[in-house]
């Protein structure tokens, strides 16, 4: 089945981590494939010593899409298409049960990666592979879609008053 979270809240690559995490405690294979992240973030650590979860590459440092410059910002799109060409081929090829695409409807949105790509993906995917995707605004497509759909809704939040991001809480 495909699930769809997403929204302005905090929770959605953690919800994500831990659907990954259950699926490879019933000994089901899981290919966990990051957009937008650096291989510093402290899921990854956690994810890549558990038997079942392989993680593609993440690069090791990355700059918001907002302060990159046109070459950055195609550079980047280059490699996520490569990063989501090969997770597709060997999640199909070497039978996974899940596919997690953390962060898809962000770079989807800011044209890094082909939008109609990844929807011919969830919609051509054999029916025993379940689908994650997060981000904050899906394309509606995706929403109609998705069997599963899960809004998280921001009420409140630390970088609202000037806070930065903490290690192991946020990222």
């Amino acid at each position: 089945m495909i699930h769809a979270y997403y929204g302005d809240g905090k929770g959605k690559s953690t919800a994500a981590a831990g659907a990954a995490l259950r699926a490879a405690g019933n000994r089901m294979r899981v290919m966990y494939v990051q957009f937008l992240k650096t291989e510093n973030t402290g899921e990854r650590l956690a994810l890549q010593s558990i038997d079942g979860i392989t993680l593609t590459s993440c690069p090791l440092e990355l700059k918001f899409t907002y302060e990159m410059d046109d070459r950055e910002r195609q550079q980047v799109s280059m490699m996520y298409r490569g990063i989501f060409e090969r997770a597709v081929s060997i999640t199909l090829s070497d039978r996974y049960d899940m596919i997690v695409l953390d962060e898809v409807f962000d770079v989807i949105n800011e044209g890094m990666l082909s939008e109609s790509s990844v929807f011919e993906f969830i919609s051509n995917a054999p029916n025993n592979i379940e689908i994650i995707m997060t981000g904050r605004k899906p394309p509606k497509r995706f929403i109609d879609a998705a069997d599963y759909v899960t809004e998280f809704k921001k009420h409140k939040h630390p970088y609202d008053r000037g806070i930065q991001a903490r290690k192991g809480i946020e990222y």
